[in-house]
């Protein structure tokens, strides 16, 4: 049979994910019918951006994650909010957060692993001009997306 996990990936990264009426109807003791009701209105209103799968990224080949903390140039400093729009196109960027104190952004990265991340470090810096960065490295990830691991 055909392997499309890598395809099927992408698509979960990026919100094509569906919750399971049936199974959250069961754990609740509610009718299927209220469940959908209340997630469509849930998602009407915009509290639902939307569903993806939560991965053990060892497996999908995005085990190593870091943490960066940005400091933009001075003439970049007044517009955070272009930078992490940019800075969040690139697949290996997970998250991007405007933040206070000594840095401007906070970004969680996926590579496969340190190689990638540095190509990556190397090509942001060249690229945004960033004036400095600082890394975090996760050793282990107990919880994400609200799962414990």
């Amino acid at each position: 049979m055909k392997d499309i996990r890598p395809k099927l990936v992408e698509l979960f990264k990026s919100g094509y994910c569906t919750p399971q009426i049936a199974r959250v109807a069961k754990k609740l003791g509610e009718p299927s019918t209220t469940i959908h009701y209340n997630v469509k209105k849930l998602e009407a209103e915009g509290a639902i951006k939307a569903y993806k799968a939560v991965f053990d990224y060892k497996q999908i080949d995005s085990g190593f994650c870091t943490y960066i903390l940005i400091n933009l140039r001075p003439d970049k400093y007044d517009e955070p909010e272009e930078f992490a729009r940019e800075l969040s196109k690139h697949q290996e960027v997970e998250s991007v957060d405007i933040v206070t104190g000594d840095y401007e952004l906070l970004a969680k990265l996926r590579t496969k692993d340190i190689d990638a991340y540095y190509a990556f470090v190397k090509m942001a810096i060249k690229k945004y001009h960033i004036a400095k960065i600082i890394s975090l490295t996760s050793l282990k990830q107990v919880k994400t997306e609200f799962v414990m691991l």
